[in-house]
């Protein structure tokens, strides 16, 4: 047996034990169940005891609110249906999710990946596999099912390993979940999370979904760098020629009806733009604050989702009108209720969520953790970056076994982002560190939901592989966009830069 297959067999143990840890783990709506129940135990067991903290920014006392006396128990019969309509992610990933259902039903998302990745110059094609991954992920899943198999066809095509294609492009789609040109269905998710995390400190304070675009966008450009390296310099050495049975495959090139397709969408999209610039440009525009002009806090930064709904909506009608994909409204009907079908497991997963949200939320425990906690570090004496470069890696290794960003982010925000905002930190500076974790190690967790597929992808060109195979591919790029990202936050610490519109790393 030779060393690296040592190294291999290795690798394969680890995860099989990962593997078993994962699946050993029950359903994220069961955890949440568990968790809301566990909260409502802490809660009596907290009001036995003397555990009053101060709050920093009113000066009360707080105590642990008991959910087993009766005011509780009136509190969870009476407000269990209003925490699940109310709770924040809920509206915004559905309504998100209806316009890109448009936009994917109809074949427009599709097209577009098909566009970029096939008029590329050759030198610059995993450079542009690496990026359209980063930019799929803003229609969810699509880049998953579509651009990860469709870049192994490409680079086969091309006389390159077809496995080096395969994780370009997974790289950029799972690697680089948090960067992006554009806003998807996470962005007001995690938003949603964050801002109800936030009022445990604050009430009143909520954070958009725009609140981390300035590093997103600069992010994109560093994941796409950094992924084109990996997959040239150590990836396609590695795996060296192709020597599988699979033979190259012609991409079929847009046809007219689909270019004509992308040409209405165009003029759509370009439509919308003008009017959201027409509304945003003029001092007195109608999409700003009526009262103070601002953009900051307008109408069209509070409602950024509508805009990912109407936008892509619009283009896709434009799209399937133009492609003769739609032929009477029951079409675009259709492409909305199925982008709802895949919603079922969420669904019941966010009702659990959002009882144990507002459970710990009622209870105090989340604002005394948080006070506690904040007092700790303020002892220990950790500045900035080393701090915030270890929550990064707390949330890269409990990636490792919980794969849903929505669910680990639900758990870990009612307890950092308090205690972060008493350290002094925004929670949009929080959730920008959070998501730098989450997202290196998607490529490496076994407990990633399209994991799986990917492996199936990968044994298609080579049919001894296993999750060892990805694993061992995938980590030079988990490495990489870990240092990488670490040092673009560093950067942005020292700089002072802020990290979305009206997002400060700093609270006033």
């Amino acid at each position: 047996m030779t060393q690296l297959q040592k190294k291999k067999s290795g690798v394969d143990r680890f995860l099989s034990v990962v593997e078993r840890i994962g699946n050993a783990l029950p359903h994220p709506a069961t955890l949440f169940a568990g968790f809301a129940l566990l909260v409502v135990l802490l809660s009596w067991i907290a009001s036995q005891f003397d555990m009053a903290v101060t709050h920093p920014g009113t000066g009360e006392t707080v105590t642990p609110f008991n959910l087993l006396s009766t005011e509780g128990l009136h509190m969870i019969l009476t407000r269990m249906v209003t925490n699940f309509t109310g709770f924040a992610p809920l509206g915004t990933v559905l309504v998100s999710l209806l316009g890109i259902g448009i936009a994917e039903g109809t074949g427009l998302i599709g097209a577009v990946l098909r566009l970029v990745v096939l008029s590329s110059p050759k030198r610059l094609l995993t450079f542009v596999i690496v990026f359209a991954g980063v930019i799929s992920n803003t229609a969810s899943e699509v880049g998953y099912v579509l651009l990860v198999p469709l870049a192994a066809v490409i680079f086969l095509a091309a006389g390159r390993h077809p496995l080096a294609g395969l994780a370009a492009a997974f790289a950029g789609v799972s690697g680089g979940y948090s960067a992006n040109l554009l806003l998807g269905t996470v962005d007001p998710l995690l938003a949603g999370l964050s801002t109800e995390a936030a009022k445990i400190i604050d009430p009143n304070y909520a954070v958009n979904p725009a609140a981390n675009y300035y590093f997103m966008f600069v992010s994109t450009f560093l994941i796409a760098g950094l992924g084109t390296w990996v997959t040239e310099k150590v990836v396609i050495p590695r795996l060296g020629e192709y020597e599988g049975e699979e033979k190259p495959q012609s991409i079929d090139r847009l046809n007219a009806q689909e270019k004509r397709g992308l040409l209405y969408a165009t003029i759509a999209i370009l439509l919308m733009v003008a009017f959201i610039l027409g509304g945003l440009i003029p001092e007195y525009g109608y999409l700003r604050d009526p009262e103070t002009n601002e953009i900051l806090h307008s109408p069209f930064m509070s409602g950024i989702v509508a805009f990912i709904f109407l936008l892509a909506g619009i283009a896709g009608i434009a799209y399937g009108i133009g492609a003769r994909t739609i032929k009477n409204d029951s079409d675009v009907m259709r492409g909305m209720a199925k982008s709802m079908e895949t919603l079922g497991s969420y669904i019941v997963l966010v009702f659990f969520a959002a009882q144990f949200v507002a459970y710990f939320n009622w209870t105090n425990l989340g604002l005394i953790l948080a006070i506690n906690g904040a007092d700790v570090l303020k002892t220990l004496g950790l500045s900035d970056i080393p701090l915030m470069v270890t929550f990064i890696i707390v949330a890269a290794l409990i990636n490792l076994v919980m794969g849903s960003a929505s669910a680990k982010w639900a758990i870990m925000a009612p307890v950092f982002i308090p205690m972060f905002m008493l350290l002094g930190y925004t929670p949009e500076f929080t959730q920008v560190a959070y998501r730098i974790g989450d997202s290196v190690t998607n490529i490496i967790s076994p407990m990633m939901s399209y994991f799986a597929l990917i492996v199936a992808f990968i044994q298609r060109y080579d049919k001894k592989a296993g999750i060892g195979t990805v694993i061992s591919t995938m980590l030079p790029y988990t490495v990489m966009f870990f240092i990488g990202w670490v040092v673009l936050l560093v950067i942005w610490i020292l700089l002072g830069l802020p990290i979305g519109p009206g997002a400060q790393m700093y609270m006033p």
